[in-house]
């Protein structure tokens, strides 16, 4: 084995930095090809109603709750109002999709069945977001995302 010198600790070091700097390049790129970062377009023009959307949500009063079953591929939204009966639900948008990546993003479409929205959904495992929009026959907007995780 040869004596170390000056070209063999500069060849190490810029070896050494040269695959850090790679990976992080490649990471970064895979980082931001793969989501949008986006929850809204323009958040200085989402500001400007959030307050008032807010106050109209809690005058609702209504409350969201989700259900999937993997074995049936189903998901269930059942709107509740503050006595607990079926909130007078119209104009349903629901966004599915993983929290990190908009590549597997759907609109699924719901029915009507006995006071719940159901919607055939197959969703593979793992974590899952959903962005649920719907309007109050008075056209108050009630807006709400929900987390879940499949199969785990």
């Amino acid at each position: 084995m040869g004596q170390l010198n000056g070209r063999h600790v500069l060849a190490i070091s810029v070896g050494f930095f040269g695959v850090i700097i790679a990976v992080n390049m490649v990471l970064a790129v895979q980082a931001v090809s793969t989501f949008p970062g986006l929850e809204v377009e323009n958040s200085y023009v989402a500001s400007q109603t959030f307050d008032v959307e807010r106050e109209g949500m809690k005058a609702l009063g209504w409350t969201l709750v989700k259900e999937y079953d993997p074995d049936r591929g189903e998901l269930r939204l059942t709107f509740t109002d503050p006595q607990g009966f079926a909130a007078p639900v119209r104009d349903l948008s629901v966004l599915v999709g993983r929290p990190t990546e908009a590549e597997q993003d759907m609109r699924p479409v719901f029915a009507e069945v006995s006071g719940s929205f159901v919607a055939p959904v197959q969703l593979a495992k793992g974590k899952w977001m959903m962005h649920v929009e719907a309007y109050a026959p008075d056209g108050t907007l009630f807006r709400q995302r929900l987390d879940m995780v499949v199969g785990g």
